[in-house]
């Protein structure tokens, strides 16, 4: 009997080059969406700075400022979730898993992982909903007009790599769990 069970397979070279694969595209699409992120925080610098010169020198704000630093704020952030993601720079609590054995650490590792990718799931399909809401009904912004769809839709497009990330960690991990 024992023979008719066979044993789960182990990750084979051409699974090792498949992940190593998705990781390098995960890192390179997170790169490029990281530098629309500092192109947002540098319109929304840009925005700043003009507004205070011409309120301050001219007696004349920008019109609608608070608008698009609201929708560069939102661009800055959102893209940069991704790459912040990749490289670690979220808030951890690792104190007592630590002292898990490593199987016990690499399921906790995977539930975490599957309840991020989850909510990422949930935030671009409700962000999704709420954009095409805004963009049926018209929304804009008070002062500038500005559609208030395109802070959702960026978020739905930013959260994409992050999703990426999260599978690409999940799978890992799972792999990690089925090791003996």
């Amino acid at each position: 009997m024992r023979g008719l069970i066979a044993p789960a397979p182990a990750r084979t070279d051409e699974w090792n080059s498949v992940f190593d694969r998705f990781e390098k595209f995960n890192g390179r699409l997170s790169g490029w969406f990281e530098w629309v992120g500092v192109a947002g925080l540098l319109l929304m610098m840009m925005v700043t700075i003009i507004d205070i010169v011409g309120n301050k020198l001219f007696n004349t704000p920008l019109l609608g400022a608070l608008d698009w630093v609201r929708v560069f704020q939102s661009l800055a952030i959102a893209f940069a979730c991704a790459m912040v993601l990749i490289i670690g720079r979220h808030v951890k609590v690792e104190f007592l898993v630590t002292r898990l054995p490593n199987r016990a650490q690499a399921v906790i590792e995977s539930i975490v992982l599957l309840l991020g990718l989850g909510l990422f799931v949930l935030i671009v399909w409700r962000l999704t909903v709420l954009g095409y809401a805004m963009q049926a009904g018209g929304e804009t912004s008070a002062t500038a007009h500005i559609p208030r769809l395109f802070p959702a839709y960026w978020i739905v497009l930013a959260s994409i790599p992050v999703c990426l990330v999260f599978l690409q960690r999940l799978l890992s991990s799972l792999t990690k769990v089925g090791k003996r």
